[in-house]
């Protein structure tokens, strides 16, 4: 998971200075603010699919809590588009592959590691909570257990997202040498290419085509992840065509309300993939131009910055409740509310806690402890020389 608000914040363009040209070199790029608000967002229907999983809520409650957020899975996709469109956004002149992978473990290890560490301390101190193997620890530890479906809910189970991520970022130096050589049709044609594998693949996974489950699969998920780096391809050529901010969400929370009509996990991912690569590059353009759009507010900013310790650590936090209110307790709406919003202050007080204490100070000392977070500087331009007879000038030509 990435943030859009990582490269050095410039005002956005006004309507009247819109055009179709190229967007400025990467040192003076602007921030996207709308992206990181909808990033909490999604963090935050991840949230309530969980609420409705523990059971919090009986009778209308569950049914009203299953209608609004039974598709909340959903934000982890949103989640692989965003995080294609933003490192392809951000992405670095002359950056080293290197130096592209140690920010990427700068910006998600930290808090991964403190999670793990509070995962294995709940794990063997309270009651009903598994074990992991060495094995399937290890496969955590360094996300690959995303690969192998016994392994991938091991520990703090939404980290089999940062297992995906972390393929995402091992594949994208490549890729991103693909994009630059693309112009706009290639991109489009890339990014139709991505949405056509996507649909294949769920259909493949509805009908038990392959040998386990594709939900979790990274190779499987890779197509969410290139389409987003397709459509930023489109923003940064000034080439993108799509709908405006409000049409764009339409036609998301249309997707959103669909995924319950077919099957649950990856089938379902073709309902919403359309309206995020719409929604994503349309609050992009909408920040470049100036453009109304209330996730750019600052509180819903602050909030998309905490969100990935928010989404890192509330699954834990819900896992802790059992202890205390058992498995599916079915409380009515008043009580279920009072849970729900004690569960959520709790996650939330965390978030700002890892957010402030680990993620942002580790990284800061992470990336001023290694040089290979530097792009390799590009060699100075010469100077210009004082004007030479014509016979020197000619003679330097043949050095």
């Amino acid at each position: 998971m990435t943030t859009a608000t990582e490269a050095p914040r410039t005002p956005p363009a006004t309507p009247a200075t819109r055009s179709t040209t190229r967007i400025p070199p990467p040192a003076s790029v602007p921030s996207l603010p709308s992206l990181t608000g909808l990033r909490w967002v999604a963090a935050l229907l991840v949230f309530g699919l969980h609420v409705r999983n523990f059971g919090y809520f009986g009778g209308d409650g569950g049914r009203i809590v299953d209608w609004a957020f039974g598709a909340g899975a959903s934000g982890v996709s949103f989640f692989f588009v965003l995080s294609g469109f933003v490192l392809t956004w951000s992405a670095r002149p002359n950056d080293r592959a290197l130096g592209f992978w140690w920010r990427r473990v700068a910006r998600i290890y930290p808090v991964h590691l403190v999670t793990i560490a509070i995962a294995l301390l709940m794990a063997y101190t309270l009651a009903h909570q598994a074990r992991p193997t060495l094995r399937q620890g290890l496969a955590d530890l360094l996300l690959v257990h995303s690969w192998w479906h016994p392994w991938w809910q091991t520990l703090n189970p939404v980290s089999w997202s940062l297992a995906c991520e972390a393929f995402f970022y091992a594949t994208f130096p490549l890729l991103a040498l693909l994009l630059r050589r693309l112009g706009a049709r290639g991109s489009a044609v890339l990014a139709g290419v991505s949405v056509l594998t996507t649909l294949v693949l769920a259909r493949a996974d509805a009908h038990h085509w392959l040998g386990q489950p594709i939900n979790s699969l990274p190779a499987a998920r890779l197509p969410e992840f290139v389409l987003g780096t397709a459509v930023a391809r489109l923003v940064v050529l000034g080439r993108w065509r799509g709908p405006g901010l409000e049409a764009s969400l339409g036609l998301a929370i249309i997707g959103y309300f669909l995924v319950p009509q077919v099957t649950a996990g990856y089938p379902a991912t073709p309902c919403t993939i359309v309206g995020f690569a719409l929604l994503i590059p349309a609050a992009a353009v909408a920040d470049l131009h100036g453009l109304p759009s209330l996730w750019r507010h600052r509180r819903l900013v602050r909030l998309g910055e905490l969100s990935f310790a928010f989404y890192m650590v509330h699954l834990l936090v819900l896992r802790a409740g059992t202890s205390l209110l058992g498995k599916s307790p079915h409380f009515g709406v008043a009580g279920g509310l009072a849970v729900t919003v004690l569960v959520f202050t709790v996650s939330l007080g965390l978030s700002w806690v890892l957010y402030e204490a680990v993620e942002v100070p580790a990284r800061r000392l992470l990336l001023r402890t290694c040089r290979l977070s530097r792009p390799r500087q590009p060699s100075p331009s010469p100077q210009p020389q004082p004007a030479r007879p014509a016979r020197d000038t000619a003679a330097a030509g043949t050095d």
